[in-house]
């Protein structure tokens, strides 16, 4: 037998004996310091989808019912290379706010009020978004955008009290102070400069 073929026959020998050894080991995990279970030890990992929240409660959750959304994508402008030629990220969500089912009356009559001249001759409000390179993240972006345009007129605005008031009016009164003040001592330089030109 030649030397090559010996030496191979060994190596193969060894290396199951070693992978037999190997398997009987039990495993070890690392969990680092900064890992989920260190950082939230009484916390459940699991991951879950949230709940549609109950649509009886008061005010506009935060819910949007994707299948009463119209969602568009078209190209984006801006820089991006190639991929702006070959892949519609730029969205556009419509919806028709007299039938929004997830919105209650009020909330439709002061998002009339607020974005009435948005509306589209159909009754359709539209929201854009070519903020990223992906469709998703635009999509999410779009539906917080709609989020935050139903909250700003829904929210109650509070008239400021008197005292407030007071103190704007006499901040404003000492910016324009100052300011004359300052354009005076400007007009004053540039006198004192003529003065001295003309002798």
């Amino acid at each position: 037998m030649n030397v090559f073929k010996r030496t191979s026959i060994e190596f193969v020998k060894c290396m199951n004996q070693a992978t037999k050894s190997y398997t009987n080991r039990p495993i070890v995990t690392y969990n680092s310091a900064i890992s989920l279970k260190n950082l939230y030890p009484n916390s459940s990992l699991k991951i879950t989808t949230p709940k549609i929240p109950d649509q009886n409660t008061n005010g506009f959750t935060g819910f949007i019912p994707m299948e009463e959304l119209q969602i568009t994508f078209s190209r984006s402008s801006g820089p991006g290379g190639q991929n702006v030629n070959k892949v519609n990220t730029k969205v556009d969500i419509r919806f028709h706010l007299k039938s929004a089912k997830w919105l209650n009356e009020e909330e439709k009559q002061k998002m009339f009020e607020t974005f009435g001249q948005r509306l589209t001759q159909d009754g359709y409000l539209i929201f854009r978004s070519d903020l990223t390179r992906s469709q998703q993240l635009n999509v999410a972006d779009c539906l917080e955008k709609i989020r935050k345009a139903v909250r700003s007129a829904v929210e109650v605005k509070q008239e400021p009290s008197p005292e407030s008031q007071e103190r704007a009016r006499r901040r404003l009164e000492r910016a324009s102070k100052e300011r004359l003040l300052l354009k005076r001592q400007r007009s004053q330089i540039k006198q004192d400069r003529r003065d001295t030109i003309e002798m």
